[in-house]
């Protein structure tokens, strides 16, 4: 290979080297903004503010502080209706509860969580008593 050949390739080995590095270090920037910008979680999504109203959207695989966030009230209230204790509960879905605590009666948990939500929505929207 001759002198001229080489030093050839070694000038273009050198400005991709240097492109490739200039993509790196922009596209790595971005990223880190990126991840700076949302303290490494994800962003909250448009909803999540929103307090639902509706129980007939309430299913079985949902678990009760995940309906209590989206209903906007205090998961005791459910695990109360249901008379059972909260500690080794929060993480099983409303089948998972109904098949523990009520395996004679399909769906038990599912509507007696939908009565507990209606009942509490149902206090708050009732009007002060009138005096006398």
């Amino acid at each position: 290979m001759s002198a001229q050949a080489n030093a050839k390739h070694r000038t273009l080995f050198i400005i991709l080297s240097v492109i490739g590095l200039l993509f790196i270090i922009f596209f790595g920037l971005r990223a880190f903004r990126a991840f700076k910008k949302f303290d490494g979680h994800p962003p909250r999504p448009p909803f999540a503010d929103e307090v639902e109203t509706d129980v007939n959207k309430i299913e079985d695989w949902m678990t009760i502080p995940f309906i209590s966030h989206s209903y906007g009230l205090p998961p005791e209230i459910m695990f109360n209706a249901l008379n059972i204790l909260e500690k080794d509960n929060r993480k099983k879905s409303l089948s998972q509860l109904n098949e523990e605590f009520y395996p004679d009666t399909n769906g038990f948990v599912l509507e007696t969580v939908k009565a507990a939500i209606l009942a509490h929505q149902n206090t708050l929207t009732m009007p002060p008593p009138a005096a006398p």
